[in-house]
């Protein structure tokens, strides 16, 4: 299986991580691209869904520079005002201090790289779900068509997911302003449902 990098992934992600078989392939080597979920997730909150967005360094060829070398901007504040809307938005959910003090330790070790940053959160909820899928970095770019079961461009936050995963809902805690809103990050089901998320992904 070979997925794109992404941050805090959406739910749809960890259910192709839940299922598959053998090793999974993290695409290091093909071109940075804006406004997928290499450098964002969305979150629920009061008002509704909700973009974060992680800055990149802006270089001279930022779009024909392999992914796995995008470094992350910390130039700005970022980080604290990601940590303060995950809190809002999480603050009143089960499980989310439970979880939070790991996360927030992951977060301010500051990878260099956004592929670094993306990967350590993608193997912290890894552990924490309960599932141990084999990540490898793939640095070498593979076109599409050429790789058995490519999900690069299945999972795009402009996009309905094509992946062909079927999610059954779970608890939400602004459920009764919107119901139940799929495609959030991963972070929505592990802070709503805790050590049951695994049920919910296979």
């Amino acid at each position: 299986m070979l997925l794109s990098t992404a941050y805090f992934p959406p739910v749809s992600y960890f259910a192709l991580l839940a299922r598959a078989e053998g090793a999974v392939y993290i695409d290091a080597g093909s071109h940075y691209v804006k406004q997928s979920w290499r450098n964002r997730c969305r979150i629920l909150t009061a008002a509704g869904p909700a973009d974060l967005n992680v800055p990149v360094v802006h270089g001279d060829d930022l779009f024909h520079t392999p992914v796995g070398e995008v470094r992350v901007d910390y130039s700005t504040p970022w980080l604290p005002k990601t940590q303060r809307a995950i809190a809002t938005a999480y603050e009143g959910s089960p499980f989310f201090l439970y979880y939070r003090d790991a996360l927030w330790e992951l977060l301010e070790r500051r990878p260099e790289t956004l592929f670094a940053l993306n990967l350590s959160l993608i193997r912290f909820f890894c552990a924490k779900i309960g599932i141990a899928p084999v990540l490898e970095p793939l640095p070498d770019f593979v076109p599409a068509g050429e790789w058995p079961q490519d999900y690069r461009e299945a999972l795009h936050p402009k996009r309905p997911d094509s992946a062909g995963v079927e999610l059954r809902p779970y608890w939400q805690v602004f459920r009764d302003r919107f119901g139940f809103v799929p495609g959030l990050s991963v972070m929505d089901l592990l802070f709503n449902e805790g050590p049951e998320s695994l049920c919910f992904l296979k």
